[in-house]
């Protein structure tokens, strides 16, 4: 059985033929025949018009629009004097990947979305020192380290060091998650 995230990805990988009637490559040929380039384009037809399982919809768009462009959006926002928050952020990620297999990464030029079936978390290299965790908890209290944030996302979290990721940002995360399925 599949433990770690890499082989949980290729036994997903492996079995999209036999769960989904299709080879990687079929999909990629289907999805370029209508002319989808949007990842939610891309997920919600696969999973309306052929029946896709969200998770395996997910993961098909995300190796057909896989360009390299979201490692170097990433590479971007911790280059230079953010350099330093790298391996908080890879940290934050890989907890994320042990929420579910349905978890979407999507990077955009100044921070990373995490979703579900919608936005639970916001990962913002904020300073050179600092990386504001959004997290979609609607309704909650803002209460010590968890402070009132935007309208994507109602709390954040600031975090400076890896210590600061813990369990309690970790269950808020978590709770996060839970909330967007």
């Amino acid at each position: 059985m599949a433990t770690t995230p890499e082989q949980q990805l290729a036994t997903m990988l492996a079995n999209i033929p036999e769960k989904t009637g299709k080879t990687l490559d079929e999909w990629t040929r289907l999805v370029a025949a209508e002319g989808l380039e949007k990842h939610g384009q891309i997920v919600g037809f696969l999973k309306t018009e052929h029946g896709v399982t969200h998770g395996f919809a997910n993961l098909i768009s995300a190796k057909i629009r896989d360009t390299g462009e979201t490692e170097d959006l990433i590479a971007a926002q911790y280059s230079g004097a953010k350099a330093g928050l790298k391996p908080l952020h890879d940290a934050i990620v890989a907890f994320a990947k042990t929420l579910g297999e349905d978890v979407e990464f999507a990077p955009k030029k100044a921070s990373h979305s995490l979703r579900r079936k919608k936005q639970f978390a916001l990962i913002t290299p904020a300073t050179k020192s600092r990386i504001d965790l959004g997290l979609a908890l609607k309704g909650d209290p803002a209460e010590g380290r968890l402070e009132t944030y935007n309208a994507m996302c109602s709390h954040r979290v600031r975090l400076e060091t890896a210590a600061d990721f813990d369990d309690a940002v970790k269950g808020w995360m978590a709770e996060a998650y839970s909330r967007a399925g």
